[in-house]
Order: C-alpha cells, then structure tokens, then sequence
C-alpha cells in the first residue's frame, strides 16, 4: 500500500503530515471566521457552555480598620486613546478605542494616630474638643459591571494578538487611564472637604447623645 505522495521537485509527505496541515488550516479558519465574525451565524454552530468550577473562597487575613469612610464619590469619564505605528499603517498596526469608565472614590479620616493628646474634655464634661488629621482620598475603584468598551479600532496584527489574550492590552490601557482620570476628577470635586464636614457631624451628634453640649473639631 502506498502511503505517501510526490510533491513538485520529487520530494515525498507522509499522509499524516498532510492531515496533520489540512487539520491545522481548518482550525485557524474557524477561529478567524468565529473571532471576527466573517460568517453571519457562524459562530452559534460553536457555542459555548459555561461551567464554574472555582472553590470556595478562602479567608486570609482580617485587618482591624482605623479610618472613618465619610464619603463616597461616583465618576465617569470617556478614555479615547489611540496608539499608532511609526513606519506602518493604522489598517495593519494601530489601535483607537473609546471606553466609558465608570468608578467610586472614596474620602476617609485615618483614627489610628489619636491619642488622648487629641481630645480635650471640660471639668463638667459639657464641652469637648477634636483634632483630626485631613481627610485623605482613596484610590479610584473602577466598577466593571458600569465600564464598557464603546468602540474598538485595530488593525491586522493587533487583531491577531487578540486572538492569544484574554484581556488584551489595549482593553488594560484604558482601563489605567479612566482610573487615573478619576483620581484626578476626585481631587477637585471637594471630596475632601464633604469627608471632612460628615466627620464632624457624625462626632457631634455623638457625643451630643452622650451629654455634651458644645462639641468642636478641628482638622490639621
């Protein structure tokens, strides 16, 4: 029985190996027309079934908290960043995307550093009087389930990068940056200062309930 076949040149190929290339070619044909949807309909003849197998989370450290969160912030903002190539052009290397962030931030007054140096209480114990330190800022938290990709432009080869990465660089780019944005957005909103403000109504109503008639806090 014959079992392999004259190519151009008189070299020979096994029957596997060319089972082994028609196999291969079909697989990167089905992925392309899947990834990139060249046949409408095609990719529900591969759906996919989903299955959780994860364990259960495991407990690994408690950490005591010393900081009152006073206030939270939500933000949004729209990322359009575009990375271009030198020597090539946008249709073969390039991305564009725009991307809604979505975030909260929060605006806390750190505990952990009082003493009795920080508080001061009349003989009567009528008045009372708190230093605090400022009121700091969180970093931004970005909330997936509010931020979604809006566009996407690549070209060739970053496409073909995609195809490798589950969450491709592009997508972890504007991801940093919306954060960023937010940071920066927080910092000028008066964050601080509202923090700073339910900080103090939250210790007067305090310890108002506790029998103090004049309660002051100060920050610095």
């Amino acid at each position: 029985m014959e079992t392999s076949s004259a190519r151009p040149g008189g070299s020979w190929r096994p029957w596997w190996g060319r089972i082994a290339v028609g196999v291969a070619v079909v697989v990167v044909l089905i992925v392309l027309a899947e990834r990139f949807s060249l046949i409408p309909g095609f990719g529900d003849l591969f759906g996919e079934d989903t299955r959780d197998r994860s364990g259960p989370a495991l407990l690994k450290s408690i950490q005591d908290m010393d900081r009152y969160e006073a206030a939270v912030g939500n933000f949004q903002v729209v990322v359009d960043l575009e990375k271009d190539a030198a020597l090539l052009p946008d249709a073969i290397r390039g991305t564009r995307t725009l991307y809604v962030g979505s975030g909260t931030v929060g605006g806390y007054v750190d505990f952990g550093g009082l003493d009795e140096r920080s508080v001061t209480v009349n003989g009567d114990r009528t008045e009372a009087s708190i230093r605090l330190p400022h009121a700091v800022l969180g970093k931004a938290a970005l909330d997936p389930a509010r931020s979604y990709a809006v566009t996407k432009q690549r070209g060739l080869l970053d496409r073909l990068g995609d195809l490798f990465s589950d969450n491709p660089a592009g997508e972890q780019a504007v991801q940093k940056l919306a954060v960023q944005h937010i940071d920066e957005a927080a910092r000028d909103s008066g964050l601080v200062e509202r923090a700073e403000q339910n900080t103090t109504s939250m210790l007067q109503g305090l310890l108002r309930s506790l029998g103090f008639r004049e309660v002051t806090v100060a920050y610095g």
